[in-house]
Order: structure tokens, then sequence, then C-alpha cells
């Protein structure tokens, strides 16, 4: 667990429960006075410098490196291409390049609101940016006031807020039967959208380029809601085909009616079958507004010709357009769609292409393929149980057989299995026990979703990654469930800004990396990302833990090793990385100099000092 502050540590669980589960030696005061025992609180001493410290210190950064996304450099970003925007797509440092710092918090950082007040609230001092109150004044997208912004709701096409345009949507398509609950928003704002979509149980990524408009990414992300830095350029967006049931752009600036209509066929390949595209903005009734769009009436009708055209040809069907909405769906199956090919030439299908790899995977301007359905009627790929049964149903991609390895028993005691951790990580991290406390959760190395799965009733989300390296895609089942993710390489830095996750869940991503970059490259990557006051919860083989343990040493974080949950005889292995044995490992990173004390809680340095043992299993 993590503490950005100058304050002591918050304690994992209770001290009297430690000191029972771990024996410590006599803590007696007639041992006190002889031994003469000095229980001044040391852990609260500044950094110690290089030369005292007994481990390899590693360094706070300089404070320029507050905001660092190392893959999303907009300086870095300059030496490429501007067409197409590729030079604000991912271009990730050299390994010469690495920072070896930690990224520290900005001056006055403040833990931020919780849910839902975060949806409203964001601290400046978080966030030390006001172009978008100035630049969206009279949008309503953000406000400053005083030592806070405020978010009213608003965008730039629903200037009576989020949730009454989300009202509107549903006036056109059912909100609420269970049907829609995976939605990608893009060009996203400050997530509105997203934001607000959550109280009708429908769960949105969000993402839009870095600094467009300035940390509006990074406002979501604060507001605690699900956001990623990306743009539509050249590369596929990181998820896997079929996973959205609805895809969303409000005035997002996309030309989707260039490049042979190159990104109206990537949202294709990311809708499921029966999947929802809706539009607002140019050149939606255009009619209306272009005098406001400073555009001429040719050119405007001229852009809703070609995505109407698009459209038609990836076979999707208009359901309807009002007033400033217009909405799509895509077929069921592609039976019609290949028919029809006789009429539209483009997109041809692709051949030869796995629609699920989408990791620095170039788009092409052909049609993702469908899986064969045997009727009309059949929906391809299986049909989705609604919400919330679909969580726990077996997800299409195992009913087929379409994930190696992977079968509905295991299915069923992988949900089981997790259930069973995440009561046990609650019973030893009171913070994750306590409702509300963590909003922001990553799960680097998801396999079927289970951590998500487990913490569904919380109110909290998961970004489920799947590591490209690992040996069974399952992002697909993930999405299927109805939780959200991504593809993510750990070699390199996730797309997101620093101070983005309460909450960091680690399992056996260590041993999956071991010979492919430098532990402590990673461990730093979760330092950037990790909140203030965050926690960590790694398991991994324990020569693994042991060596993590000697590094998180001089990056100042102070933890233990936990028994598993069956108890420290118990050996079990991880499923989906041959051969590892399961550990858990707490970690509680230390102290984090930042300008406005966080309020303190007790975590002794002699429960620290007597909890960590490792032990065989």
């Amino acid at each position: 667990m993590w503490q950005h502050s100058p304050g002591a540590i918050r304690a994992a669980t209770s001290p009297s429960s430690i000191l029972t589960s771990v024996p410590c030696s006599s803590t007696s005061a007639k041992a006190s006075t002889n031994l003469n025992l000095d229980f001044s609180a040391h852990h609260q001493a500044p950094d110690p410098p290089p030369t005292l410290a007994r481990v390899t210190y590693i360094p706070p950064c300089d404070p320029k490196y507050v905001e660092n996304v190392p893959c999303e450099d907009t300086h870095r970003s300059l030496k490429f291409d501007r067409d197409r925007l590729i030079y604000r797509e991912r271009h990730c440092p050299e390994k010469t390049e690495l920072l070896k710092c930690r990224v520290p918090a900005p001056h006055g950082y403040t833990v931020p609101f919780r849910w839902p007040e975060s949806r409203q609230f964001a601290w400046y001092a978080n966030v030390p940016h006001k172009e978008l109150t100035v630049e969206k004044k009279n949008q309503n997208w953000v406000r400053f006031q005083g030592d806070r912004f405020s978010f009213p709701g608003g965008g730039t096409m629903f200037p009576r807020g989020a949730d009454a345009y989300i009202d509107d949507i549903g006036k056109l398509i059912n909100l609420k039967d269970g049907s829609i609950r995976t939605a990608i928003d893009t060009g996203c704002g400050v997530a509105s959208w997203g934001a607000y979509l959550m109280s009708r149980n429908i769960l949105a990524v969000s993402f839009a380029p870095r600094d467009t408009h300035e940390a509006q990414v990074q406002f979501a992300l604060e507001r605690g809601v699900p956001a990623l830095i990306g743009v539509m350029a050249s590369i596929r967006l990181p998820y896997p085909s079929r996973a959205f049931d609805m895809a969303h752009c409000s005035r997002c600036l996309i030309p989707w009616g260039q490049y042979d209509g190159l990104y109206l066929i990537e949202v294709d390949r990311v809708l499921r079958p029966g999947g929802y595209w809706i539009l607002s903005g140019p050149p939606v009734n255009w009619e209306s507004h272009w005098k406001g769009w400073n555009r001429t009436t040719e050119d405007l009708k001229s852009e809703q010709n070609g995505i109407e055209t698009i459209a038609r040809s990836l076979c999707w069907k208009k359901l309807i357009q009002k007033k400033d909405l217009a909405i799509w769906q895509k077929p069921t199956n592609h039976v019609h769609c290949i028919a029809n090919r006789r009429v539209f030439k483009k997109p041809r299908f692709c051949k030869a292409q796995d629609p699920d790899m989408a990791w620095y995977t170039k788009m092409e301007t052909c049609l993702t393929p469908l899986p064969e359905v045997s009727n009309i009627k059949e929906i391809a790929g299986g049909q989705l149980t609604k919400w919330p049964e679909r969580l726990n149903a077996i997800p299409p991609r195992v009913n087929r057989g379409a994930v190696d390895g992977v079968t509905a028993e295991m299915f069923r005691e992988d949900t089981a299995l997790w259930k069973k951790r995440v009561t046990y990580y609650k019973s030893v991290d009171y913070q994750l026990a306590q409702p509300g406390r963590y909003r922001n959760l990553l799960d680097m190395n998801a396999y079927l979703g289970g951590f998500a799965a487990a913490l569904v009733d919380d109110p909290l989300w998961v970004m489920n990654t799947v590591p490209v390296e690992a040996k069974i895609n399952t992002l697909g089942v993930i999405y299927e469930r109805g939780l959200i993710g991504t593809y993510q390489n750990w070699c390199e830095a996730m797309s997101t800004y620093p101070r983005t996750y309460d909450l960091i869940h680690a399992d056996s991503i260590f041993s999956l990396y071991k010979d492919r970059c430098e532990m402590e490259d990673v461990l730093l990557e979760m330092d950037r990302i990790l909140r203030p006051e965050g926690s960590v919860i790694i398991r991994d083989d324990v020569d693994i833990l042991v060596k993590i343990k000697s590094i998180t040493d001089g990056m100042e974080w102070e933890g233990r090793i936990a028994d598993h949950e069956n108890g420290p005889q118990t050996s079990s292995e991880v499923k989906e990385i041959k051969g590892i044995k399961d550990r858990l490992e707490l970690l509680l990173p230390s102290t984090w100099k930042v300008a406005k004390p966080l309020r303190a809680q007790g975590y002794g340095f002699s429960i620290f000092s007597c909890s960590f043992r490792v032990m065989n299993k």
C-alpha cells in the first residue's frame, strides 16, 4: 500500500492484527526500560541521501516531470509525421532515455474527492490547468472556483448537460434493459458522457489525444472516470474486435469521411454485432448550425453524404436522425454484407488478419469479417446475456472454444477463485474493504477479469490490462463479461497520466517480464501511475518478491510479504503462466514530499520490521 505523505503511513490492517499474525519479540515495559528502546517515528524523516541509504536509493525526479507521460511526450512527438496525427500516437523513449527516478506529486496535492462527489469536483492543485475554463467557458465543460474545479456536465453538443443528453439518446435506443453495457467515447473532452452513463450501469472507456485540450483526460481520471490518452491516427485502438456495445462521437473532430473510411472501419472492428454508433455535431443537422460552425452548406452536405456512403458500405443501418443526434447500427452478422460486395467493391473483407491484434497494429481499409453463422437470424460470435447476468454467464468466446485452453468449467472456477481472493484482500487491506476509499483500479494481468468481477458491487472501476506477451489473448472475454480493459506491454509506459490509480493489482507480472525488461523500470512505472496514499498488491513467486522488496526499499516503499489466502503451506499454480507459484505481497510505499500534508494514520516501524517474512508454503 502506498502513501505519498510526509506523515506516518496508514496501516493495511490494525497493528494488533498484524502483531497477532506475525509474532514479534516482546515489547513489554520492562524490556523497554532495560534495553532503552527508542520508539521515535524515524520513518517520518526526509528522503535519505544516496550515500546514507542501505539500499540503492531511487530519488524523486525533477519537479518538471510532475506530469511525465513517457510514451506521449509532446517534445518527442514533434519528430514524427503530422499527417493523420501520427505524431500524437504512442512514441516511447529508448531504453537509454528512461528516467531512473520517482515522478513527484505537484505542489499542494490533495487526495481526490470520493465518488460520486468527484464527478462534480476536482482539486486545482492536482490538475493545475485553467485553459479549458476559458476555452470552453460557454459550453459548461469545467469551471474554476477557489481551490477546485467544478464540472457542470456540459459539452459542446449538450449545453443542457450530459444527463439530459443521455436521456435524449435513451429515447432513441434502449439504455435501460441491460443490452448495452460497454461503450467507447472518441474524443471525450472531460468525459462527462462516460461519467453520467455510470448511473445507468453502462461503463465507457473515454479517450482523447494529449494536449488537444490541455489536461482533458487528466480531468476525466481525477473525476474517477475510465479514460486513456489515445488518438485515431494510423494504428488500431488497443481493444479487441467486437468489444463495445456502443460507440460515441460528440463533435470529436475525427475526419470520418476521409482516408477511404479508415476510422469508421476501425469503429466497425471494435463494435459488437448489433452495436450502435452515435454521432452528434458536424455534419449532423447542418441545416440548423452551418452558420455557427463557420462552414458552407455545400461543405457540410458533402461531409454528411460521405459518412452516409461509408456507413452503407459497412452494411450499417441508419436507425434515426433526430435534431442533433444520428444513430447507426452494425449488422448482427455478415450474411447480407457478403452478398452486397457486388455493389460495394470497397471496403473488401480482410484476409489472414487477426481481428483482436491491436498493439501497434496498422489500421487497414478492409472490413473485419464477423464469425460465420448458420442462418441469417443468428448473431455472429454468439448472443450476449444482458447485464448484470452477463458478468458471470459463460462468455460466447469461451462457449465457442475460441480462447485456447479456456473451458466453461475453468471460467467458473476462476470466477469463484477470485471471489475468495478478493475477500482475503479485504481482510488484510482495510482501505480496500472500505467502500469509496478506492475509485480507479488497475489490474496489470487480468486474464479472465476475475479480480474486477469480484469487485463489481463496490463503487469503483477496474482497467483490466492483458499483456501483449501473455500466451492467451483474453481481452475479448473480459469485454464479453461487460468489463473494460486495454492491451499493454509493461516494458513500456502506459498511456495515462501520473497519479491515475488508487490501487494496482499485479498477478505474476514480474515472472512474465523476467527476461524481457528490468524489474526496476516496471516498478517505477507503477510508482508513476499510482496515486498518493494508494496501494499495490503483487502476487508472484516468492524469490521474485524478495527481489522486488530490495528495489522498493530504495523507492521508500514499506510493505510485507503475506501468506497465501489458503495459508502458509498452500501451493498452487497460476494457470495462465505455467509453473508460477502463488504468493501475495502487500506493498506500502512510504513517505512522499507534498506541500500540503495528507492526514497521517499510524503505522509503526516496529510493525513493519517484524511483519516482513518469507515462509515456505
